[in-house]
């Protein structure tokens, strides 16, 4: 059960995946979370690395969507101005937003990567819905108050699987 919670792989920054190593895995697709993926939970809209990198995989001709639990009005916000497709209120780790993704995109799970800061929406959503998951290091030490309670119980996740050594990094 708690397998469900590890991921694929693990990155510090999203801004370290490049798009040249996703393609050459046969990767056309990418669902991101927003809120601490992305940028700060309470940031209004992308830093200028992040234009750059979403620039790099657009011209690689990889789709990307965000996937976020937050509402339209901060999802919209964020994804409009970048020309990024978005589903708000996604309700992970249900797999509904996950295949409505995929459907949009018009692409297949082997093709998709999922990314996300968070063990118990990102990952678990992801991993149970049959993608390849990778999880990234919050942009933010602070979180919102429904997420401090997951962060919580994802340290308590992390440790017993660094116990197990199944997780080689550190947070």
């Amino acid at each position: 059960m708690l397998k469900q919670f590890l991921p694929n792989e693990h990155f510090k920054s999203i801004l370290e995946i490049v798009p040249e190593q996703l393609k050459a895995r046969g990767i056309k697709g990418i669902i991101t979370d927003l809120d601490n993926t992305l940028v700060e939970w309470d940031r209004p809209s992308a830093t200028p690395q992040l234009v750059q990198w979403f620039d790099e995989i657009k011209k690689h001709n990889i789709l990307v969507t965000i996937v976020s639990n937050n509402n339209e009005e901060r999802v919209k916000a964020f994804a409009s101005p970048l020309d990024i497709p978005y589903i708000f209120q996604a309700r992970k780790p249900l797999a509904r937003a996950f295949k409505q993704a995929l459907t949009q995109m018009e692409l297949k799970k082997e093709e998709t990567v999922v990314i996300g800061d968070q063990l118990l929406t990102d990952v678990l959503g992801g991993n149970r819905s049959g993608f390849h998951t990778i999880l990234v290091v919050p942009v933010a030490q602070t979180d919102g108050l429904a997420t401090k309670f997951n962060r919580f119980v994802e340290r308590r996740i992390l440790n017993w699987f660094r116990k197990k050594g199944m997780v080689q990094w550190e947070d």
